[in-house]
Order: C-alpha cells, then structure tokens, then sequence
C-alpha cells in the first residue's frame, strides 16, 4: 500500500489557515472568567505555554486543551529558552513549548497523551511532536483540507535520548 503524497503548506498558508479555523470555533473556545455568570474556572491542570504572539496554531493547540478540560497560561515570548530550560532537545523543536506538573510538552502533542503521561508519570523530560505534522491538534481540520501524515509522540528522556510514546495514522500493515 503507497503512502499518500506529503502536502507542503507555506508558513503563511499554516497562518491563513489556522485563523480561520479559529474564526469558526471562536465562540466554543473563548476564555472563561472564572465564576463569572455561573460558570466556573475549569478545574483540570494548568498548561503553561511559551509561544510567539503571531502563531495561530498555537492558539489551536490551547483552544484543543481548553476543550479536552485543561486550564491553560499563555506568554507570548519565543519558546526556544522555555524549550533550553526544560532540558527538550532543540532537535525535538516545534512552535510552541508547554509545561505542565513538571513536564515539558513540546509541540502538538495531543491532550490524551499529556493525561496519559501525567496519570504514568514516567521518570522523563516530557512529551515531543516534532514539527508541525498535519492532523495533529492545532494542525488539523478544514483549514488544512482536512489532511493527516503521520506522526509520534515521543517521551523525551533525561539524557534527550526518545522512544514513542504513541503513533498517529499510521497506513495499515501489509498481511
């Protein structure tokens, strides 16, 4: 079975896109104040991100972990001093850099593997998606015509060595 073709978007249509996504789900994923009309803060755990105030993607990611009930603290500076200190690889870089109860997430990683890493709590750096890969959170939907390539999510060890921690859309194994 052949792979599908890789599809290359420039960083401006990765821009174009992502913001109208969000103009589509803004209203689901504006911010909450907390105890604001009967409403309460959500109660997951926090996700601190570093990103670049101009990246949509980004802003995709946070509103994927808003969605899936965690509580989320952005700062708008570059991430590769957040990605330096938390010990991630720049080998491992994406565009935006996250920690939550002590781990590094780096990249689109999706909200089902943070949970699954902190219910493990694997003795690690944290978790890496490398890159920007299609159908991943933030990376996904009709603002990317709804196309995927596979990815994984890595567990990052102390010494920056990596082993997979998931697979996503992996092509079926030939019998």
């Amino acid at each position: 079975m052949s792979q599908p073709p890789r599809v290359a978007f420039t960083r401006r249509q990765i821009v174009q896109r992502t913001a109208a996504a969000l103009a589509l789900i803004a209203p689901a994923t504006a911010p909450r104040a907390a105890g604001g009309a009967g409403q309460a803060a959500p109660a997951g755990p926090m996700v601190e991100i570093w990103k670049s105030p101009t990246c949509g993607c980004c802003k995709a990611w946070m509103a994927h972990l808003e969605r899936m009930g965690f509580r989320v603290t952005a700062y708008e500076t570059g991430n590769t001093a957040a990605r330096a200190r938390m010990g991630v690889p720049a080998r491992l870089g994406s565009c935006h850099t996250a920690r939550v109860q002590g781990y590094a997430i780096e990249g689109h990683v999706p909200a089902a593997d943070i949970r699954r890493l902190l219910r493990e709590r694997p003795a690690a750096v944290g978790l890496a998606v490398p890159g920007m890969p299609l159908g991943s959170p933030g990376m996904d939907g009709p603002a990317y015509e709804n196309r995927t390539e596979p990815y994984e999510v890595l567990l990052v060890a102390r010494d920056g060595s990596t082993q997979v921690f998931n697979r996503y859309f992996q092509p079926a194994s030939k019998s």
